[in-house]
């Protein structure tokens, strides 16, 4: 190249690299300024990723804050569609779509949606949940989150009012557990922060009024739901299917439609069953040795009969959470041994549920935002909550057995959910977009393609094997309910026959579940649909690789983009 056209490419080189760190410094401020305003307007979400500038306050949910809110996002996105993303290098490339599907996300929500009107739950994660972030986390001395704790309290008969002023005909059922819940939140306020406080006893006559007033808010709240909004609480909490089909591409940012979605896990429903044959027939022998060969020939009999028998064998309320932590153990050793993928360094810590999260499920894993000092997760293990009838303790326990907490495990906290948040939180980037908004496919499918690849290997054997299949055909038939009860109409009769029947699950299982259906339309779909991308990625690796497959490098690999839609890993991999 002669001297004059290097200068001339140099020039032109130089002046793309130029455009591209300016259309990349206009994305980098404009996200900044996005999540600062996010952050300033709903401090619970700050906490929870670590940021404390804002502890001492909860959210605004007065009409006016809640227009501002809807407006803002509406200048966010203008402002983020006059960037040329085509400019935009590194990670910018992604954050910037991602960043985009989060404000149409939000606009969706306050405009079609509105939580504030129509969930009474929609105020939990201010009265109950943003007590609880101060507490859960040491990530300041107890004085510093009992004076945020303070501020918090004061605002709680604020954000009640609200609530009263904003609520109108919200469905039954949303209703019913509000009240439900609120007296774990009471609990909480009035008993929450002993622990705190005995690390800083001077500050107890300052919260002590705060606690009663807020405690006697919220039962006074309590009451105004039971005799007002109850009678009049006559919403309709399937969403439709216009409605449904929006509300999941913004929940699933995937590639796969709904359609796809129902068509597959209906396949994979009978797939899996004839996978729980395969392995029971042989646990049915080692029970039932004496066994006729037309019951070895009646498949539903013999998965029954094995799952009961493995029913059998469970925790209690005393010895759960031993039991789970003796899980952990077994699992990330087996992780280790059979090198699957890259262990973290982060500590994990088994603590008991509180009260107020407890009914909907038996764990949970609660791992430290993006900005979070002390990168403690915790894996959550849930007694049943104290009022439960010993029939209903009875049935849950059977569900959630010695074999089922194992699998459980392995979704929750190895190599599952603790892990995969720890390999995102090593992810950087120039902004926190990709950490903010992470993708719930990902993370859910992550968790269960974790299930089967343990199992693969041979964790636990054929009995935890059972759970294995057990769950992945509840993923399956989760994504069936959630679309067809909120798009078919389908009736709790049905959804209960399709979860025991066709899915074995327990009674008090699938009553559970009738209930999370109706509260939490698309998120059910999340399991199904993440790990159906999760496996799709693999095989393309697989088909690329060949001989040369490392699982744990791809395991690796894929992990190490934070979490963001499956369908941009795949991009990122070459896939």
């Amino acid at each position: 190249m002669t001297p004059r056209y290097l200068a001339m490419f140099s020039l032109l080189f130089s002046v793309s690299a130029l455009a591209q760190s300016v259309d990349d410094a206009k994305f980098v401020n404009l996200a900044h300024n996005y999540l600062e305003r996010v952050f300033r307007l709903h401090p619970e979400d700050a906490t929870s990723l670590g940021d404390h500038r804002h502890d001492d306050r909860l959210s605004d949910y007065s009409p006016a804050a809640i227009a501002g809110e809807l407006a803002g996002e509406q200048s966010f996105l203008q402002r983020l569609e006059k960037i040329d993303s085509g400019r935009l290098t590194g990670p910018n490339r992604v954050d910037a779509r991602l960043l985009r599907d989060a404000i149409e996300a939000q606009i969706f929500t306050l405009t079609e949606l509105q939580p504030a009107r129509r969930d009474p739950l929609f105020y939990e994660t201010s009265y109950a949940g943003g007590l609880y972030l101060l507490v859960a986390r040491d990530f300041a001395p107890a004085e510093v989150r009992l004076r945020a704790l303070a501020g918090r309290l004061r605002d709680i008969p604020r954000v009640l009012q609200q609530a009263r002023g904003n609520l109108d005909h919200p469905p039954r059922v949303f209703t019913e557990t509000a009240i439900e819940r609120a007296g774990g939140a009471i609990v909480q306020i009035l008993h929450g922060f002993d622990d705190l406080l005995a690390q800083a006893p001077s500050l107890k006559a300052e919260l002590a009024p705060l606690q009663a007033a807020a405690s006697a808010a919220l039962s006074d709240y309590r009451d105004w739901l039971q005799q007002d909004l109850l009678p009049r609480s006559n919403g309709d909490f399937r969403i439709g299917a216009d409605v449904f089909r929006r509300k999941l591409r913004f929940a699933l940012a995937s590639d796969l439609s709904m359609e796809e979605i129902l068509q597959r896990a209906e396949a994979d429903v009978a797939t899996t069953t004839a996978a729980l044959y395969d392995t029971a027939r042989l646990l049915y022998r080692e029970y039932l040795p004496q066994a006729a060969g037309s019951q070895l020939a009646d498949r539903h009999h013999v998965i029954k009969t094995v799952l009961d028998r493995l029913a059998d064998e469970h925790p209690t309320q005393d010895t759960v959470v031993a039991r789970a932590d003796a899980t952990l153990r077994e699992a990330t050793d087996f992780v280790r041994k059979h090198d699957l993928v890259t262990l973290p360094t982060t500590p994990l810590q088994l603590i008991v549920m509180p009260e107020f999260k407890r009914g909907s499920g038996i764990a949970y894993c609660d791992g430290p935002g993006a900005l979070e000092k002390n990168g403690e997760t915790f894996y959550a293990i849930s007694p049943t909550p104290q009022d439960w009838p010993e029939a209903r303790q009875a049935s849950f326990y059977r569900e959630y057995n010695n074999y089922m907490l194992y699998d459980l495990t392995v979704h929750e906290a190895m190599p599952g959910h603790f892990l995969q948040g720890a390999h995102a939180n090593q992810f950087h980037a120039p902004t926190l977009v990709r950490a903010v908004f992470q993708n719930g496919p990902f993370i859910e499918g992550w968790a269960v393609y974790c299930e089967q690849m343990m199992a693969e290997h041979g964790f636990g054997g054929p009995k935890v094997r059972m759970q294995q299949l057990k769950m992945r055909l509840r993923a399956a038939l989760n994504a069936i309910l959630d679309q067809k009860i909120h798009t078919e109409g389908m009736t709790e009769r049905e959804a209960l026959d399709l979860m025991m029947n066709t899915g074995f699950q327990e009674e008090g299982e699938a009553v559970g579940k009738w209930k999370r259906a109706q509260l939490t339309s698309t998120q059910l779909s999340t399991y199904f649909a993440g790990a159906s991308e999760w496996l799709d990625l693999r095989a393309s690796a697989q088909a690329r690789d060949g001989a040369m497959f490392d699982l744990k490098r791809f395991n690796d690999t894929a992990l190490s983009y934070g979490s963001p839609p499956v369908r941009y890993v795949r991009q990122l991999m070459g896939l």
